[in-house]
Formats: C-alpha cells, sequence, structure tokens
C-alpha cells in the first residue's frame, strides 16, 4: 500500500474510532438525532429532504430521527413559506439546550482525555489537526 494510502486508511479507522468513543464515554444523544439537531443549529430550519441529503440518509429515515426529536420536544414544525404543502424543522429552546448538553458532555471527555493522554509536545502536534481536518473535509474531489 502506498505511503498517502496507507496515510489515509490510518485517518479513516482513527477518525471513526475517536468518534465512537466520544459518543461512547459521553452520555449523549443517538447520532442520528444529534447530527439533526447540529445541521438545524449551523444551517438553520429546514425540510426533512434536506436534512437526509445533508446527512445522506434515506428520506424515510430522517423522518424517523424527526418524529424521535419532536416526540421529545426537540424540534417542531412549522409551515414552509414557499411551498405551502411542505414543512421545515426547527429547532426549540428544549432542543437547543439539549444539544448544548451533548455537546459540553463531549468536549469534557475529549478535554479529559487530552490532560492524561498526552504530553505538551503531542498537545501541540494535536492542535494542528482540526484546521488539516477541516481543509481535508472541504475536499470536492471525484466522487467516484
Amino acid at each position: 500500500m502506498a505511503d498517502r494510502d496507507h496515510l489515509a486508511e490510518r485517518l479513516r479507522v482513527s477518525i471513526g474510532r475517536f468518534v465512537r468513543a466520544t459518543r461512547a464515554h459521553a452520555d449523549t444523544l443517538p447520532p442520528p438525532l444529534a447530527e439533526t439537531m447540529g445541521l438545524l443549529d449551523r444551517e438553520g430550519d429546514a425540510s426533512t429532504a434536506s436534512l437526509a441529503q445533508w446527512r445522506g440518509v434515506r428520506h424515510q429515515s430522517q423522518s424517523r430521527a424527526v418524529a424521535d426529536l419532536q416526540a421529545r420536544g426537540y424540534v417542531a414544525r412549522r409551515d414552509d413559506p414557499r411551498d405551502r404543502r411542505g414543512f421545515l424543522v426547527t429547532l426549540t429552546e428544549q432542543g437547543r439546550a439539549a444539544l448544548d448538553r451533548d455537546r459540553e458532555a463531549r468536549r469534557e471527555w475529549v478535554a479529559e482525555a487530552i490532560d492524561a493522554l498526552l504530553s505538551a509536545d503531542e498537545r501541540a502536534q494535536l492542535s494542528a489537526v482540526p484546521q488539516l481536518l477541516d481543509r481535508l473535509s472541504a475536499y470536492e474531489g471525484d466522487r467516484r
């Protein structure tokens, strides 16, 4: 395996493991719900179809996530002013508070892990990683 392919695979596996560990160690919302709420927080009100597209899931799966969030009081539906047949999903104040708690729990777990496991030099190295991952995430190359 070429060096770049080896690095790409190691990154993919390590990032996945990190995300799963963060979710497992912080008592947080299930991933489909947290992802949906995060999108609504960043992008604003959206249709279920838009949320499904952004998350890369089927409309039916996204509809279940929206229904679950609505049952918890975390989102509400309102009429779509551009499409009288449709509706938009909006984050409620209760949902925003739950999302803030979720983010804080994950952030705290990561901070504790950094304190417990990394030296000062490793922390300095780690500080460059977010910017690099943001650049990789923005890549729009061939999607085959």
